[in-house]
């Protein structure tokens, strides 16, 4: 009986030759999206190995392209750190509290057809190559804006900005009158209480009209950085989850999109 191993396909000496260096680094200057099992299973060797001849015989890495942030004076950079610690502060005296109180709005586009995410724009490139770019939705693409205000338990209401409209400050005062009527409808237990409400420095936002009627509704307007979208929630958590789901589904009409995206929103959270 033979205390030697069977022959395998796949094994570093089969299969890490010059003849599939030469074929590996073809298929991926065809299509430098394809991923390692995808290879893989094209070339019939284990994704081990294209792995190893990816990283070691072509000195190439997966990446994805990204959104590059502004550039923070030193002063914007210090009240990231205060407006930060403030809110930390609030939430750590009382966390529980703080999350049922807590509301906040955001607005994004939703386009007739959602463009690849980062994930999915990954490409493999050669360590002396540039971070490809991400492309961008055409401008003469067909889209909706809608305007989200939520808490953690859900999504209270989405406003579709009608076409030829734009959300000035009377337009943002009645959405905050909406909301006003909404949180007494399906928030109850908000009826005798502050709402923590938070907003980004969007200008209809900051106007004086919208910061009058933030007082005037009793609301406590938690801080908000200049230029910091990535301490937006609704950026990071929760319109990442809807444009993964609308990803790759081509819509005819706003009408469409609204319609999928109210779908979607009973699910999400």
């Amino acid at each position: 009986m033979s205390t030697e191993d069977d022959t395998r396909s796949g094994r570093p000496k089969e299969a890490v030759t010059d003849e599939n260096i030469k074929k590996v680094h073809k298929i991926i200057f065809d299509n430098r999206k394809m991923k390692l099992i995808e290879i893989a299973e094209t070339l019939k060797i284990s994704k081990e190995r294209v792995g190893h001849i990816v990283h070691e015989y072509l000195d190439m890495r997966k990446l994805c392209s990204k959104w590059v942030p502004r550039e923070l004076t030193i002063d914007q950079k210090q009240q990231r750190i205060d407006d930060s610690k403030e809110c930390l502060e609030l939430f750590n005296r009382n966390k529980s509290e703080f999350l049922r109180r807590y509301v906040t709005i955001d607005e994004t586009w939703l386009h007739h057809f959602t463009p690849e995410s980062n994930r999915q724009s990954a490409e493999w490139t050669a360590r002396d190559e540039p971070t490809p770019k991400r492309g961008k939705t055409q401008k003469s693409a067909g889209k909706v804006l809608a305007s989200v205000f939520w808490d953690t338990h859900g999504i209270i209401f989405i406003d579709y900005l009608k076409k030829g409209k734009t959300i000035n400050s009377d337009y943002y005062v009645a959405l905050l009158e909406r909301l006003k009527d909404e949180i007494a409808k399906k928030r109850p237990h908000l009826k005798k209480k502050k709402v923590l409400f938070h907003q980004d420095n969007a200008p209809c936002h900051k106007s004086m009209k919208s910061m009058a009627k933030l007082q005037e509704l009793g609301f406590e307007l938690l801080p908000h950085p200049p230029y910091s979208p990535d301490l937006a929630p609704s950026d990071f958590f929760l319109f990442s989850d809807l444009k993964r789901m609308l990803a790759g589904r081509k819509f005819c009409s706003d009408e469409e999109v609204i319609a999928e995206t109210k779908v979607l929103s009973l699910k999400m959270l």
